[in-house]
């Protein structure tokens, strides 16, 4: 008796590159059946093809809506080759050993400005992730996303090794495919009623936050985000749990300041980053990379040490010289660096024994924008469930058109960007946050503080310990004051602008003392700008 034929099923929504895939399965020896729009691609490009409606015995009905649905076709993706066999021959229903389909773009469609429920509907798929999951379930080869095709043709002519691993792989992908696809459908339908968040496995950590805390894991959400997290490349090192947070926290800064600065100025500056437990602890913008190198290193030393730092401009040898070297000549420590790419020069330069000192690369943080915060739902873990709220995607706008804003004082230029740098450094840092300026350099954080007061002493403490003069500073607040008492410690301090948000009992108390003493004091409504972060 002759060898039956491997038979695959394609059904693509996107049809680049899959007149390729089946034309090397052909060459393989393999039969193709296809639905609808795929079996026409094939047919038009000479590739042999048999409709699913033949392969099932009847075409499509209810307006193509449904073509797959059928006992035939699922009867050939659950059916055991062996088990099996002698009912599906009795039943003349044919064996289906691969299955190559994508899902109609319902995230696409849902995100529409006109998505109505009609419109929505029609672009739900059924037939794809039903397939998918029989698939899935009957360890076919299945196929769903683009970037797999390649491999599957590279391992079928290389002998099929580890012929069940490679199936679960590709099994437990298509699973996620399909629950994030009927996730997705969920949240609409129920109107967020039900929710989740599904991810990938992208790599392991060397532990969690602390070494007993493993395994731990960094995963990935399907986004097309440029600048997502599980989108940056380790060049060096092996990053830990804590490192991931401090990424993630370095690239919420900078595009806050990238976003405030193209908003209010149409151009972003050079950055450079420093945090040290996810908060800053050295940052400077300025014309020139090795300037905001120099701004962020002199920011707070004693803190930067064995910090991780993040730069939006490609590091050659003066830049990474200007990184290893610490106020006073002597050597910096850093446990990390992120660019948008580095010389192969510094890679050597910067990576400390042992691949102690990470190194990361992300093209996309030379081009971020006012476009650039992330606008995912931000979801936090709790006991037995999740929070979820609008991620910390408010840019804050000084502009005269603000019928909301307050001045008691002069707002020149030079003030409103340093304000709104230490807003964008404060509104990500952990609250209670008061975080002091000049000159696009960060003299001082007060951040995590139980109360207002005690944040501006500790962020005056920590910029008179690094050595700055606090004379004319730019002072933020992620809130109101609800007394005076932490202005008192700013003014007295030498701080000359503060920027607050208004809502306090206290608000006129404090217009007083600022008018009184010739401070510069600019107010929001606490409901608009009010930067908590990180509770």
């Amino acid at each position: 008796m002759s060898r039956r034929k491997p038979v695959a099923l394609l059904s693509v929504f996107h049809k680049e590159g899959i007149v390729e895939f089946a034309q090397a399965l052909r060459d393989l020896g393999w039969r193709i059946i296809a639905s609808g729009g795929t079996a026409r691609e094939l047919k038009k490009a000479g590739v042999p093809v048999m409709d699913v409606a033949a392969f099932v015995g009847g075409g499509a009905i209810l307006g193509h809506r449904v073509v797959t649905l059928s006992r035939e076709l699922h009867a050939g993706l659950l059916a055991h080759p062996v088990r099996d066999r002698d009912e599906m021959e009795k039943l003349g229903l044919k064996y289906i050993d691969l299955v190559c389909v994508d899902l109609y773009p319902l995230a696409d469609a849902i995100a529409q400005p006109d998505a109505d429920e009609v419109h929505v509907i029609e672009n739900t798929d059924v037939g794809g992730p039903t397939m998918i999951h029989a698939a899935a379930k009957g360890r076919r080869i299945v196929i769903c996303d683009p970037a797999d095709r390649a491999e599957v043709i590279k391992w079928l002519k290389a002998g099929r090794f580890d012929e069940a691993t490679f199936r679960r792989a590709l099994a437990g992908k298509a699973e996620g495919v399909v629950a994030q696809y009927l996730l997705t459908s969920a949240e609409y339908v129920s109107e967020r009623a039900v929710s989740g968040v599904i991810g990938g496995w992208v790599d392991n950590c060397r532990y969690g936050e602390n070494a007993w805390q493993t395994p731990a894991t960094l995963n990935a959400i399907e986004t097309a985000d440029p600048l997502a997290i599980p989108r940056f490349e380790v060049i060096a090192g092996e990053q830990g749990f804590v490192n991931w947070t401090d990424v993630d926290r370095l690239v919420m800064t900078a595009t806050h300041i990238a976003a405030g600065a193209d908003h209010s100025s149409g151009s972003v500056p050079q950055m450079a980053i420093g945090v040290k437990h996810g908060n800053p602890c050295g940052a400077g913008i300025g014309e020139d990379p090795c300037s905001a190198i120099a701004k962020m290193m002199a920011g707070d030393p004693l803190a930067l040490f064995g910090g991780f730092v993040l730069v939006n401009f490609r590091v050659t040898e003066k830049e990474a010289e200007a990184l290893l070297t610490a106020p006073g000549g002597k050597k910096q420590v850093l446990d990390g660096v992120i660019a948008p790419g580095f010389t192969q020069r510094t890679i050597d330069m910067l990576s400390r024994r042992e691949g102690r000192c990470k190194l990361l690369v992300n093209p996309a943080l030379a081009k971020m924008s006012k476009n650039s915060l992330d606008s995912e739902p931000r979801i936090r873990p709790i006991r037995g469930g999740f929070l979820r709220q609008p991620n910390y995607d408010l840019i804050l706008d000084l502009g005269d058109r603000n019928p909301n804003r307050e001045i008691i004082g002069n707002l020149i230029v030079g003030l409103a960007n340093d304000i709104i740098f230490a807003w964008a450094i404060g509104s990500t840092s952990n609250s209670n946050t008061i975080i002091i300026v000049r000159d696009g350099q960060l003299l001082g954080a007060g951040v995590g503080q139980k109360d207002r007061c005690i944040a501006c002493q500790l962020a005056v403490q920590l910029a008179e310990r690094s050595g700055h003069n606090l004379t004319d500073a730019v002072a933020y607040s992620d809130s109101f004051f609800p007394f005076n008492d932490g202005p008192e410690v700013l003014i007295a301090a030498g701080v000359k602008t503060i920027f607050a948000s208004s809502g306090s009992n206290n608000d006129e108390r404090l217009k007083a003392l600022c008018q009184d003493r010739g401070i510069t004091l600019v107010l929001m409504p606490d409901e608009e700008i009010r930067g908590f972060f990180g509770h």
